[in-house]
């Protein structure tokens, strides 16, 4: 029966890898945004002479959107990846390492996507806003937008609210 369980055990500590090609994935993923961000570029460049400083700062905007997304995107590579599947042993050696990297466990790395995710709400927002500059009454779209925002906002309080109480309990658990 030992035997039985440990190949159970064996099989399963090595599921872990299937997680790899989704991380993979959100590498092509990133590659596309780069695409994106590029094409998003050359439009503003092409525009520049006759853009009104409100549409400026709109397509501005739409490039550091796209950027917070593909920081978004990479965190989750490393944090995910170190986290279920390997220590990423290549970034160890390398003086560009990210300082973060390998020390973002699974509460961290939530309260860091719900973070990036109220930045690229913010910036949708003030799109949003930008666009109705001198309109009297707000949009039915941006009035969600809103709600989803401070649903972000509030889902992220309620995340670290969490993680500290867990943390205040292993502390005094520990510590007794």
């Amino acid at each position: 029966m030992s035997q039985l369980s440990h190949a159970i055990e064996v099989i399963l500590f090595r599921s872990r890898f299937l997680l790899a090609p989704l991380y993979l994935g959100l590498v092509g993923a990133l590659v596309l945004l780069g695409y994106r961000f590029i094409i998003e570029f050359i439009h503003l460049a092409e525009k520049i002479g006759k853009a009104t400083p409100q549409s400026f700062t709109l397509d501005l905007l739409a490039l550091l959107d796209l950027t917070l997304l593909a920081n978004l995107i990479l965190m989750v590579i490393f944090a995910g990846y170190e986290n279920f599947v390997s220590r990423i042993d290549v970034a160890t050696e390398s003086k560009d390492r990210p300082h973060w990297m390998g020390t973002i466990d699974f509460s961290g790395l939530k309260i860091k996507l719900i973070g990036s995710l109220v930045a690229i709400s913010v910036i949708e927002l003030l799109k949003d806003f930008i666009e109705l500059s001198g309109q009297d009454e707000v949009g039915g779209g941006t009035k969600w937008r809103i709600v989803i925002h401070l649903t972000f906002v509030a889902s992220g309080v309620l995340f670290a609210l969490m993680d500290w109480i867990a943390d205040k309990r292993e502390f005094s658990g520990t510590h007794q």
